[in-house]
């Protein structure tokens, strides 16, 4: 039996144009999402790992398991943190607070995190997360690591991979982080802080 399912998009395909086209969608999420989900079931197939939750084997495995493990707890936070484009996309709550007091601004908030995901050689990812005291900090993460290795709670997400933004932006990374803060979901990103 399948352990992991690949995630249901909350929003249709379509829902997040001009910013993430429904073409790069249908491939992100249809190809590549599905692929490590696929992989990682068939890896898991008489693994003791296969007991754990997705984010405690990211925390354990290593080789294939952790690279397909880790796609899919990055793809699964990704998706899940986004919504139609909106004008004027502003931090909301308590999770808003916190950036004002770690970063000064959202605006010195986004330019670090912008810089950190445009200045990441080759594929990974650029997050968000919160320490065990709530400080917020920005890491990045190579190939399919996330911020659970290192202790922290993630909360924000851009991929950096070229499959994210090549077919609707080709090589212009920068340009395809700077949009992408049109469609982030603010609530989603709040309730994850506030767990």
């Amino acid at each position: 039996m399948e352990k992991f399912k690949l995630m249901a998009l909350p929003y249709a395909p379509e829902a997040l144009e001009p910013v993430i086209s429904r073409e790069t969608i249908g491939f992100h999420h249809g190809k590549h999402l599905a692929g490590y989900v696929n992989n990682l079931n068939t890896l898991l197939e008489g693994n003791p790992l296969a007991e754990l939750s997705l984010e405690e084997i990211v925390k354990r495995a290593e080789g294939g398991i952790l690279n397909n493990a880790g796609q899919i707890l990055n793809h699964n936070l990704y998706f899940g943190q986004f919504r139609a484009p909106k004008a004027d996309n502003l931090p909301i709550g308590r999770l808003a607070e916190a950036i004002a007091r770690d970063f000064g601004s959202f605006e010195a908030f986004k330019e670090e995190f912008q810089k950190k995901g445009a200045t990441l050689f080759g594929s990974g990812w650029v997050w968000l997360s919160a320490d065990a005291d709530g400080k917020l900090v920005i890491t990045q993460e190579t190939n399919a690591a996330n911020p659970v290795q290192k202790g922290l709670k993630p909360l924000l997400t851009f991929d950096v991979w070229e499959h994210a933004y090549y077919l609707d932006y080709q090589n212009r990374r920068p340009d395809h982080l700077a949009a992408l803060w049109q469609i982030v979901d603010w609530e989603v990103v709040d309730s994850r802080y506030a767990l």
